[in-house]
């Protein structure tokens, strides 16, 4: 059986709000928003090539670190492709995403870019020019 990534999973204080940012910033579809057994709000969306990634609270009694969106060991940031990533860049910020790193050239034809969302999430933009 081969090991394919499930989904993908952000912790939220807010996961409604967090969720509609993220429908908002990047087409995802909400498919389910659900309190689970244990009472904390699941949502379950999925991005436009079906990605799953799940936001949800902290359980009653659950305590979080503090989160950042900085350079860390583990799991530093995901990547979302962009046709345009200085438009895509102005757009995010216009939603309450901050520009970490600016755009670089990552190679000849890759153009990539950082920045924090919602939840202090690392994410890197990612165009390819032909």
């Amino acid at each position: 059986m081969p090991f394919n990534i499930n989904h993908i999973h952000i912790k939220s204080i807010d996961p409604k709000k967090t969720a509609d940012w993220w429908v908002e910033a990047f087409n995802f579809t909400i498919v389910s928003d659900v309190v689970r057994d244990v009472g904390d709000r699941f949502i379950t969306c999925t991005s436009e090539n079906n990605m799953i990634v799940r936001i949800s609270e902290p359980v009653p009694g659950q305590e979080f670190n503090e989160g950042d969106a900085g350079l860390k060991f583990g799991l530093e940031h995901f990547g979302l492709d962009s046709s345009d990533l200085d438009a895509d860049i102005l757009r995010l910020e216009n939603l309450g995403a901050t520009l970490l790193e600016s755009p670089r050239n990552a190679s000849s034809t890759v153009r990539v870019a950082f920045m924090e969302v919602p939840e202090k999430v690392r994410i890197e933009l990612i165009e390819v020019k032909n």
